[in-house]
């Protein structure tokens, strides 16, 4: 059978939210991977969900799946299990996805597919495939979640700053562990890759987030309405800290230059406290159908990311348009793009606000970072390159 030509080996993909809509970078890195590795594997798709999926969205996956199996995470079991992670030195985040009713059907489930391979995304899910030792595994950690924690912890208030501090020691600790129970092991980024603290850290295979060509290659235009954008899931923390960097130091700055000054701030979930900051020159517009159009009505892209880990697909999407990005180190060093040719570095308000006058008032300079910005992604990011490394990953 494993001769003949249409024969696909079953990889189980196991993910602790369903991959739809994009909304956050954990989602939109498994529905892209899912959907190129479909065309080598036959996919069984499973994964823990904090509400039931609807129809509208299980539609966009099961033209990519064999097998779509969700389990709905019951809401007193996670209150109960994060009280009860307290007396253990499991991470919060692990106690919160893990459920011992999923964990039984799942085994089952494994038994009965008898899978080739499983992928597994995140250390979230990974106690449910952990301990299946019938064909090899592979664990995608993408960001390492221990050196987010610890940054959120320096700006957290007092009240916090002992919890956030107690799950980075947990997530370092698990980290280190979880990772033997899988033959390999991918990341997001080189720089994400020295954060961990893992004896085999050299085996740790790379494996960039991408940009779909449909994405770019499109006749969409819109009318300029915006001078600086920022777009993001505006519930995950490192993006509140963004949007409250630009509504409260950029954006009074910037109002003494330019009164009529408009900024866009596009993205899914915008809390009441940010929906707050909104004014005649701050849009918080929440969730809109097609990012492509928050990007292509601004004129600059202003990512000020002074928390979290990983790579910023924001970053990504704009540079693959052609809009000019203002970024930090810590943002690009996973992206790697050259400062002022490819992109803009500007680590304080200072250097950012002298970014955007350059931008604005330099149409050549304007043009070379959109230019390059674009083919740079092309070049490094798309989708169909990183996903044809990641077939041969799972196929060796």
């Amino acid at each position: 059978m494993n001769s003949s030509p249409t024969y696909k080996k079953k990889l189980v993909v196991c993910l602790s939210r369903f991959p739809f809509p994009l909304e956050k970078g954990d989602k939109l890195r498994a529905y892209y991977q899912i959907k190129s590795l479909s065309e080598d594997f036959e996919i069984y798709l499973i994964c823990t969900s904090e509400h039931v999926v609807n129809q509208k969205d299980l539609l966009q996956l099961l033209p990519f799946c064999k097998k779509i199996h969700f389990f709905k995470l019951k809401k007193g079991l996670i209150v109960l299990n994060l009280f009860l992670s307290i007396f253990t030195s499991k991470p919060f985040q692990v106690a919160y996805f893990t459920q011992n009713w999923i964990a039984k059907k799942i085994n089952k489930l494994l038994t009965d597919i008898n899978p080739d391979h499983i992928y597994c995304q995140l250390i979230r899910p990974a106690e449910y495939v952990k301990n299946y030792h019938f064909c090899s595994k592979t664990i995608d950690m993408m960001d390492a979640l221990s050196k987010g924690m610890e940054r959120r912890s320096a700006q957290a208030t007092l009240f916090t700053r002992f919890i956030y501090r107690e799950e980075a020691k947990r997530l370092k600790r698990y980290e280190r562990q979880i990772l033997n129970y899988f033959e390999k092991s991918l990341i997001i980024s080189q720089q994400d890759k020295n954060y961990l603290i893992y004896p085999k850290n050299k085996e740790i295979i790379v494996l960039a987030n991408g940009v779909d060509e449909n994405f770019y290659n499109s006749n969409l235009c819109f009318k300029k309405e915006y001078d600086l954008v920022f777009t993001g899931n505006m519930s995950y923390a490192p993006n509140i800290d963004a949007t409250n960097f630009i509504s409260k130091k950029l954006l009074p700055e910037l109002l003494k230059t330019n009164p009529k000054i408009k900024i866009l701030i596009s993205g899914s979930n915008p809390s009441l406290k940010l929906q707050k900051l909104q004014n005649k020159n701050l849009l918080i517009s929440g969730w809109v159908n097609d990012i492509r159009e928050s990007y292509l009505k601004s004129t600059i892209f202003i990512a000020p990311m002074i928390t979290g880990t990983g790579m910023q697909n924001k970053i990504l999407e704009a540079m693959a348009l052609g809009i000019p990005c203002i970024t930090t180190s810590l943002a690009n060093n996973a992206i790697l793009a050259e400062n002022n040719n490819e992109i803009i570095i500007a680590n304080e308000t200072t250097s950012m606000l002298n970014a955007i006058d350059k931008l604005q008032n330099d149409s050549e300079f304007y043009d070379l970072i959109s230019k390059n910005a674009k083919n740079f992604i092309i070049k490094n990011y798309t989708w169909k390159a990183i996903n044809k490394e990641l077939i041969s990953i799972l196929e060796n």
